[in-house]
């Protein structure tokens, strides 16, 4: 059967289940298309032009690539085809967006027929997406002489691919959606269990929501079809969780508009609000589509006569509607006033949601397209050797004299790309950085790819330190989905010069082990910058920010990242950690307190936590800076003693060091440059040239939290409150309760100890719980199962040498085989101890999940409604997060322990413990 034909069964069987035909990406098959549409007589003929003019991916798709050289020959008369005439194969030559296609035009503009060259000029003046050899291309002929040359570079000095678009409308309608009341999890718009499709929009966005929901917003459409759609979360954030480049698709595919009528299923432009604004990573990526996130405001805390906070009789602030956004509501986005009105009357102020940059992304459809615009612009002036027109909002710089730095200030400092000599810049500036770390996560990297192809990248950038492509969120289940997606992921990554977790010549053996665990080894200077494409992209070295899958696809073929540089909490703790608790249950108890503090306000959210940890190393530090995305965070960074990053770094170059044996090394040797860097770093901290990062004395904070370790009695959980009557508490993270509240009664089915949160101390102190339980009682016997999940590898590996993973084996009742991988996801659960294959496992929930309505104890991130266990029928399935030690002796008992045999059973057990640094880490 030819591919053509074998298309058209698919796009049968994607009718059935409402689908339009799938985009083709492959040359084969457009190069069969492209014969047919030669064919005057082929019976395909007419369907043939349809999928080639409308259906045909754009960017470096070898499909691309096939549909440029065919626009060429229509352009230069070598093929006719009445349908497409030489004007129409130039405009459909603008919407390819680089790669072939600017190659094409730059053939054309610098051949020898004047009126062609002209055409083909003034389409490349509204392109952006070049590279250093179109470029290169046009430098030369510019300085040959040729004339058109000359125009389009002076046109690119000028910035008319931006100065000649639709200014934004003054005036932008909205109808409201309400997706949910209080925070919305990215899971909502785009679940994880449905990651396998992403990379499909059309069928992935079947997900949003509910199909209930999704007819409710087609029907908002139809009764208002001048306005936007805005998706709301009623008393609550929107997006918290992860950045989810999916759900921002999802948002845009059922609300926005067409990126272009020749690119199918690309959307931009989406709206989205909040009543307590949007998360920090998921605005982010609204950015990339060219869409507006809106603080809403819409309730506030109510107040006494003397200005003080009203509360309930749990201690909660009491809400009062200050207007309400119910569905169906009608509003008015004002883009000059920067105000959202109901008819005449001002609601709010939306300064922040229309900065004059965010303006730039709206008119321009998106972020990649100011990025590579101002770069081209930049270059295009320094070969004329003019100065470029000022077109661009300038950069934000705010410097206040004689105020010191915060660590982050600092490191956006030491990055900062285009600041004058000499010129400090404090929180709240605007600034494009250079990136020295990126990671991508296997199930966006395929969105990733995409988002390549689509801004023509072929090669990673040079700048960048070293890069990652991880297996982990696939790990459990090698299923058809994994198989079909993973190989041709590894591949695209590993010829893009990422190091890849699997090695597409299949020459060593396939990793699975936690990407923020794998980029905290990678990260060897506590000065770096990190992005990553997960929320969790936050080491505990260098400050590093979980990205959408565009914003990593722009580190990888840049190097850059623009961001305001966000403003500092600091954290601090004194007292002393009582023997009997884990570190875990001060990261918990960082929280309560916090917000204990501040009465109810996460002063957390949006901003940098600078915690002042000190003493511990990389690997148990990372228990804390991963749990800040929890805490709303924008991203933390850790402030370590001298010794303690000098540890940190010697044992991130051991771990380098066994991906380099393991034959993970690429040609530009990125590992071994790696740990050239951690040995330079390492000497100027031993000389005293360069000691570890602290931020100045006189740094100037938002907030300074103190959190008291004499305090925490007991272990601390974080529980999801599904039965809270106010449904916005629900799934919060934010409800924090010690042991003794459950009274030793609460019943648990299911305990997993994994996920990016743990380290090799954490499998270490389930090993010497079991012994010590088998001590105390004779054997050990679970009543719940206890599915146990490594990190990575080489904590195995370690664990092997030191004898604790032979007592895991001895006690468990299933071990993982990487030589026989499961095919399909566990659905039921024996009271054994599980010990699985190194991954995200059950914290993803995209692959495996608890039974439905199962009450879980878990050492992962994630409470969130149907994350790691879904609702039943009769019972809410509820993840409640805790210490290792309270996860493993809850399975054993099948239920949470009282505080007093919780101490029995941890007695002599060497738990993950912390001091607090002597003196004060300033410098």
């Amino acid at each position: 059967m030819s591919l053509y034909n074998e298309y058209v069964q698919e796009i049968k069987e994607r009718e059935e289940q409402g689908l339009h035909p799938k985009p083709i990406d492959g040359a084969d098959l457009a190069s069969e298309i492209i014969s047919q549409i030669k064919d005057a007589d082929n019976a395909n003929r007419e369907d043939s032009l349809q999928f080639f003019i409308y259906n045909t991916l754009p960017g470096t798709t070898s499909a691309a690539g096939v549909k440029a050289k065919f626009l060429k020959e229509i352009i230069l008369g070598e093929s006719i085809v009445p349908e497409i005439s030489a004007t129409f194969a130039f405009e459909l030559l603008s919407h390819m967006k680089g790669g072939p296609s600017i190659e094409v035009l730059l053939d054309l503009a610098l051949g020898s027929d004047s009126a062609i060259a002209a055409q083909a000029a003034e389409v490349l003046k509204t392109q952006v997406f070049l590279y250093d050899a179109d470029i290169d291309r046009l430098k030369v002929a510019f300085q040959e002489g040729n004339a058109v040359a000359k125009a389009i570079l002076e046109s690119y000095a000028k910035a008319e691919f931006f100065t000649k678009l639709p200014d934004v409308p003054e005036e932008i309608k909205i109808v409201t959606f309400i997706a949910a009341e209080g925070d919305i999890s990215t899971d909502l718009l785009s679940p994880g269990n449905q990651a396998h499709s992403r990379s499909d929009r059309e069928l992935h966005g079947k997900c949003m929501i509910t199909p209930a929901a999704q007819e409710e917003i087609k029907a908002l459409q139809a009764q208002h079809p001048d306005a936007s759609v805005m998706l709301i979360a009623e008393k609550g954030t929107m997006g918290v969780g992860s950045s989810r480049m999916s759900g921002v698709n999802n948002v845009a595919l059922w609300t926005g508009r067409k990126a272009s009528p020749y690119i199918p299923f690309v959307n931009i432009a989406p709206i989205v609000g909040g009543t307590n604004g949007i998360s920090p990573i998921f605005l982010t990526t609204v950015d990339v589509t060219g869409g507006i996130g809106i603080d809403l405001k819409n309730w506030v805390k109510k107040t006494d006569a003397e200005g003080n906070v009203v509360r309930d009789e749990k201690g909660d602030p009491i809400l009062e509607e200050v207007y309400s956004v119910a569905t169906g509501s009608t509003f008015t986005i004002n883009t000059k006033a920067k105000k959202l009105y109901n008819g005449d009357q001002e609601l709010i102020d939306m300064s922040k949601s229309l900065t004059p940059q965010k303006m730039e992304f709206i008119r321009a459809g998106g972020s990649y397209a100011i990025v590579f615009g101002k770069k081209i612009q930049t270059i295009a002036a320094r070969i004329l050797e003019i100065e470029p027109t000022a077109v661009f909002a300038p950069s934000k710089e705010i410097s206040v004299e004689g105020q010191g730095l915060t660590a982050v200030e600092k490191i956006f400092n030491k990055n900062a790309v285009g600041v004058a000599a000499g010129k400090v810049l404090h929180a709240g500036s605007d600034v494009r950085v250079e990136v020295n770390i990126v990671g991508s996560q296997d199930t966006t990297g395929l969105m990733t790819a995409q988002e390549l192809e689509s801004m023509a990248a072929t090669v990673i950038s040079p700048i960048v330190d070293g890069a990652y492509q991880s297996g982990c969120h696939t790990a459990s289940v090698w299923d058809k989905k994994a198989q079909a997606n993973i190989p041709k992921l590894m591949k695209f990554m590993n010829e893009f010069g990422l190091i890849t977790a699997r090695d597409p010549k299949g020459e060593y053996h396939s990793m699975t082990d936690v990407i923020h665990k794998v980029l905290n080894d990678i990260t060897v200077d506590e000065w770096a910058i990190i992005i990553g494409g997960d929320s969790h992209t936050r080491m505990s070295k260098g400050v590093a920010f979980g990205a959408d899958s565009g914003t990593v696809a722009l580190a990888l073929a840049t190097g850059e990242a623009s961001m305001p540089i966000p403003e500092s909490v600091k954290v601090t703790f004194k007292g002393e950690m009582k023997d009997y608790m884990d570190f875990r249950d001060v990261v918990h108890a960082t929280q309560a307190q916090m917000l204990q503090q501040f009465g109810g306000e996460n002063v957390f959210q949006g901003r940098i936590i600078e915690v002042h940890i000190g003493t511990l190393p990389a690997d148990q530090a990372f228990t804390f800076t991963d749990w800040t995305a929890e805490m709303k965070a924008k991203a933390s960074i850790c402030i370590s003693q001298d010794d303690t990053l000098i540890e940190s770094l010697e044992i991130a170059k051991g771990r380098i060091q066994i991906m380099i044996d393991k034959g993970m090394e690429n040609d530009n040797h990125v590992l071994q440059g790696l740990i050239n860097k951690a040995n330079k770093r390492i000497e100027q901290i031993k000389s005293g040239e360069k000691p570890a990062l602290t931020p100045d004395e006189t740094a100037k904070y938002y907030a300074e939290v103190v959190i008291d370790l004499d305090v925490i009695a007991e272990p601390m959980i974080a529980d999801p409150d599904v039965n809270n009557a106010d449904v916005s508490k629900r799934y919060t993270h934010d409800t924090i309760r010690g042991l003794s509240y459950y009274g030793g009664e609460k019943k648990v089915d299911l305990g997993f100890v994994g996920s990016c949160m743990v380290h090799k101390g954490d499998l270490k102190i389930v090993s010497q719980m079991l012994k010590n339980l088998e001590k105390q009682q004779g054997k050990v016997e679970f009543h719940a199962p206890l599915v146990v999940a490594a990190p990575t590898y080489n904590i195995i590996d370690e664990l092997k040498e030191e004898g604790d993973w032979d007592i895991l084996q001895r006690y468990s009742g299933f071990e993982f085989s990487d030589l026989l991988p499961k095919s399909t996801a566990r659905t039921e659960y024996e009271n054994i101890m599980y010990l699985e294959r190194p991954g995200c496992n059950l914290c993803m929930g995209n692959q495996e999940k608890a039974a439905k309505g199962d009450t879980v104890l878990a050492t992962s991130t994630r409470l969130f409604q149907g994350r790691v266990v879904e609702d039943s029928e009769g019972k809410k399935g509820e993840s409640l997060l805790a210490s290792t030690p309270v996860v493993v002796l809850s399975a054993i008992l099948g239920r949470i322990p009282n505080v007093e045999e919780y101490r029995v059973a941890v007695e002599g057990i060497d738990l993950t413990t912390f001091a607090p640094p002597e003196k004060a880490l300033v410098g």
